[in-house]
């Protein structure tokens, strides 16, 4: 799967382990997109093919609502709820293994928004 890692909640553990399982991974960093507007981050996606990887469901589900209402398409977001709480937050190797999931499943992720939590 082709990625993107917004600037919430991504650390490099998690960028190395998508790497690894095989994933293209592009970092908002990497682009100096840091700190910029969710809007600019999913522009990016949109424009280069990429699924949006974040922790910040509120603004990506208000933006995918958006596009889709307005007539566009988007190549996915993928969220992961992160409640603070260490017992229930989701790990890098249990994202990377979520997505892993996600993509043995077939389940569409185009104009999606998936919460990879469910995924585990």
């Amino acid at each position: 799967m082709n990625l993107y890692l917004d600037d919430n909640r991504v650390d490099s553990k998690l960028f190395g382990l998508l790497g690894k399982a095989g994933h293209t991974v592009v970092r908002s960093a990497d682009l100096q997109l840091s700190r910029s507007s969710d809007t600019r981050h999913l522009e990016h996606c949109i424009r280069n093919g990429l699924v949006a990887l974040t922790a910040d469901r509120i603004d990506f589900w208000e933006l995918h609502e958006l596009v889709l209402v307005s007539g566009g398409h988007h190549p996915g977001i993928l969220i992961v709820r992160f409640d603070n709480d260490r017992s229930r937050d989701m790990r890098p190797h249990q994202i990377v293994r979520a997505i892993t999931k996600l993509e043995k499943s077939a389940a569409p992720v185009a104009d999606q928004v998936v919460v990879l939590n469910q995924w585990r």
